[in-house]
């Protein structure tokens, strides 16, 4: 596993268990709800990921496109089918994401090492 994709993984993984240890019901309800959205259902997996990573990139959350990218790769996600989800991405959100596909298009190749 590349290294920046390790420490982002530690990173995220800390601070979550963190937060979870405040015992707030509401977070840990949030928490749960987001967890079991990506699951699979009438939509697959897959399609609820490509999804989260198009919106992630429109909002211009670095941190969830990040994600999303670690869980397309866990799902089989390849090369072309990438750069249309990025396509869309930068459709709907226009070129205010055009930055967070360059820093997404960094992230897949760290992935692909």
């Amino acid at each position: 596993m590349n290294k920046e994709v390790k420490k982002y993984n530690e990173y995220r993984e800390k601070m979550n268990n963190e937060i979870l240890s405040a015992n707030n019901k509401i977070i840990k309800r949030l928490f749960n709800i987001d967890t079991n959205a990506y699951k699979e259902g009438a939509l697959s997996a897959k399609t609820k990921e490509m999804l989260g990573l198009v919106a992630s990139m429109v909002l211009k959350c670095d941190d969830c496109i990040k994600y999303h990218l670690i869980k397309c790769k866990e799902n089989n996600i390849t090369n072309d089918e990438i750069f249309e989800i990025f396509a869309i991405a930068n459709l709907v959100g226009g070129s205010i994401v055009i930055p967070h596909t360059r820093k997404a298009v960094e992230f897949w190749n760290l992935l692909k090492d």
